[in-house]
């Protein structure tokens, strides 16, 4: 009996020992390689919608506490074989103050000075390119538009009698040649006038590509925004692809559910801006 007993003992002990390695493997996986990441929100549209799983790199840019999934490590400064972003990288990064994750795209490095005016972004004196573009055509779900979005005023019917999103689109180019589409809701928004401010070294520049509902750094922390440049250390990962995107009707007890709410064409998506060699 004590024989047995010892035996059962020893099984618990490996199995928690198993578990535990497992635990400190995934956590080293999503800390010092790639994680998963799920967009909440409709603050980097057109790119990114509420619902898309993405893959976020973790070495692009080093190491520092905010690598640590999980929000586990405690603040500390410097970055272990850091790297700059590059203008027009989208990344992932611990709130300055609330420490929740927060996605948004690089504008501005260090020694950069920003400033919006009238909804039209400079970078050093020089406004950025803007090409107005098409209306962007996007079935409405449940996901879409995100719970208290500003971008729900832009839904219409279509001649099938279902509902879409008819989204104003403005394609910027920054300096270095990174090219993307943002949208572009007209005036009247607080953040339409910012700055100019400098931006401080190690420290960026992020904003979100729906430029008039993004809490980035042009909005107080107050507002849940980011308070303006925020300390390169902050900074989690870099997002690199979709991996999959589904649009709120699957029911987690139904799995046939899960395969009919993926919306086609977004899975393999690259997240890297097009770069044009010519642009300064």
């Amino acid at each position: 009996m004590a024989k047995n007993k010892a035996q059962d003992d020893g099984s618990w002990s490996k199995l928690i020992r198993d578990i535990v390695v497992i635990l400190l493997l995934v956590l080293g996986i999503h800390s010092c390689v790639a994680k998963p990441f799920y967009i909440p929100s409709d603050s980097m549209m057109p790119v990114l919608r509420n619902g898309d799983r993405l893959i976020v790199s973790k070495y692009p840019y080093g190491w520092s506490y905010a690598s640590v999934s999980f929000h586990l490590a405690p603040k500390t400064e410097g970055r272990l074989f850091g790297k700059l972003p590059e203008r027009g990288d989208i990344v992932v990064l611990e709130h300055p103050v609330t420490r929740i994750d927060y996605i948004k795209r690089v504008i501005g490095l260090p020694g950069d000075t920003i400033q919006l005016t009238n909804g039209e972004l400079s970078i050093n004196g020089k406004p950025v390119k803007r090409e107005v573009q098409p209306l962007l055509a996007i079935p409405v779900d449940p996901n879409l538009p995100s719970m208290g979005s500003s971008i729900d005023r832009f839904i219409t019917r279509g001649a099938d009698g279902r509902e879409m999103l008819e989204l104003p689109i403005v394609r910027e180019t920054l300096p270095g040649g990174a090219s993307f589409d943002t949208i572009d809701m007209g005036p009247g928004y607080t953040t339409d006038d910012y700055g100019p401010i400098k931006v401080p070294a190690r420290h960026l520049f992020l904003m979100g590509d729906n430029r008039d509902g993004s809490a980035d750094s042009r909005v107080d922390t107050s507002q849940k925004g980011l308070g303006g440049p925020v300390p390169f250390d902050v900074i989690a990962g870099r997002a690199e692809i979709i991996s999959f995107s589904t649009d709120g009707t699957a029911i987690w007890y139904n799995p046939l559910s899960w395969f009919n709410a993926l919306r086609s064409g977004r899975a393999g998506t690259d997240l890297r801006p097009e770069r044009s060699s010519t642009a300064k």
